[in-house]
């Protein structure tokens, strides 16, 4: 029962949100011939999407959920206790992936590190609310707050974070082919680099969630990936990149689980002795 309940999510999520991106921005864009501003505000719509799928169905969505109402699912998602330090340190990864990947890129291309950048169409506290109001306060009370501890209380640290980042970046299979530079052969590298670098920040939020079961972290990792996206001007190299900087984020966490599972465990057996 409840693993039919959580499909049903995902694939209503996925359904609402590509209509959503096809039909209300699709038809501002050919149709009205919006100007970027409204038709970054439409896409930031469609980016509520889990959101609003979880909180308009949540009778029935509730049943593969331990609360048993909206302000029950929010008390525990933000419940959690919050530690500064490791709330920085999971910003502080997920940014320095970014910059190391340009680092890298700009001595393999023998380029400037600031040629990557540009601070783009819109003023910088523009790009700063977008970013807020678009996947990390959107998307994360479905993927984050509802997905991830169905899969955490049923699969392994590894198996659960990657089976939460195939799920989220399948979701933006739509975007891949209608708001993406790339095309042909590059559509494998990019797809590819979608779900690794997906993969890779669900095993950052699960790591630190671990302890601190607070969907601030989720909020804060997903801001901090997407906002320098704001700024950034990149070629599909730097996809391919930024998957190797992942694989490593995701090699060493699993490493740090597991040395942090064998301290807990010869504690309680210390403990028990």
């Amino acid at each position: 029962m409840e693993k039919r309940v959580m499909r049903n999510y995902v694939i209503t999520a996925y359904l609402v949100f590509w209509l959503m991106v096809l039909g209300l921005c699709g038809t501002a864009s050919m149709v009205f011939h919006a100007p970027p501003v409204v038709m970054r505000i439409l896409s930031n719509i469609c980016a509520w999407s889990p959101t609003i799928v979880l909180l308009a169905g949540f009778k029935y969505f509730r049943k593969a959920s331990s609360s048993r109402s909206i302000r029950d699912f929010y008390k525990k998602a933000f419940g959690g206790k919050i530690s500064i330090a490791t709330l920085l340190l999971a910003a502080l990864i997920t940014l320095c992936a970014t910059l190391v990947t340009v680092l890298i890129l700009s001595l393999v291309q023998v380029k400037a590190f600031g040629s990557y950048w540009n601070l783009g169409v819109y003023p910088f506290w523009a790009s700063f609310l977008f970013s807020v109001t678009t996947g990390p306060t959107g998307e994360e009370s479905g993927w984050r707050g509802y997905v991830r501890p169905y899969l955490n209380a049923r699969y392994r640290f590894f198996a659960a974070s990657i089976m939460q980042g195939v799920i989220w970046a399948f979701w933006h299979t739509v975007l891949w082919f209608v708001d993406s530079d790339f095309m042909g052969l590059q559509m494998i590298p990019y797809v590819l680099a979608n779900v690794i670098v997906m993969s890779g920040l669900c095993f950052i939020m699960n790591f630190f969630m671990e302890k601190h079961d607070n969907l601030v972290y989720g909020i804060v990792v997903h801001f901090c990936f997407n906002f320098l996206y704001c700024f950034l001007q990149v070629d599909i190299l730097f996809y391919i990149v930024l998957s190797a900087v992942y694989i490593v984020i995701i090699a060493l966490l699993c490493l740090l689980k597991r040395n942090r599972a064998g301290t807990a465990f010869k504690t309680e057996a210390g403990g028990a002795q």
